[in-house]
């Protein structure tokens, strides 16, 4: 299961005009600015250029199936082993974490490095408490604990896409002192 492969595909078909800009979300993408946490699958934000507003992710399935993927595992659809999440950028929260992704290059034992994008560590926290799940809360924790944040950054984030009340709620649950509360 080579990840710099999955990679490839993916940047075969941005090149190919298969899909638009895309970032890696998640854990895999956390895994660049906090300890290493379990994953068995690919978060991709992507966008999606759209006439109507509706989004359509046939032509994306129909070129993967073109190149011999259609195996699918839980939400993903599995290239070279990882199955991928194809997650599109519905607001202006993932817009905006989407044109900020950093460009990277991962490199893997005894591979090439592959060049990809990842989404910025405080766009990862600001997704995941919109999210909101258990793991999620944990993930946005550990970005706080190990200073992977910057909370100056974080704080106006929440404030531009209106969720301060949430990040508030969030803060008084977990025992933490809130970072963006204004005096």
């Amino acid at each position: 299961m080579s990840m710099k492969q999955t990679l490839d595909v993916l940047n075969a078909m941005h090149r190919d005009g298969v899909i638009g800009p895309y970032a890696l979300a998640g854990a895999v993408a956390a895994f660049n600015y906090l300890e290493p946490a379990v994953t068995d699958d690919l978060d991709v934000l992507i966008s999606f250029q759209t006439k109507s507003g509706l989004i359509d992710l046939a032509p994306v399935f129909d070129d993967l199936r073109a190149r011999g993927y259609e195996t699918h595992q839980r939400e993903g659809i599995v290239i070279e082993g990882w199955p991928v999440q194809f997650i599109p950028a519905v607001d202006e929260l993932d817009a905006e974490a989407l044109a900020n992704a950093e460009d990277i290059e991962i490199k893997m034992p005894s591979e090439a490095p592959v060049r990809t994008r990842i989404l910025q560590p405080e766009y990862l926290a600001a997704i995941a408490l919109r999210v909101g799940r258990a793991k999620d809360q944990f993930r946005i924790a550990q970005f706080l604990e190990e200073k992977a944040v910057s909370t100056e950054k974080l704080c106006a984030i929440l404030r531009r896409h209106d969720l301060i009340q949430k990040w508030q709620s969030f803060c008084a649950r977990a025992g933490i002192n809130d970072p963006c509360r204004v005096e």
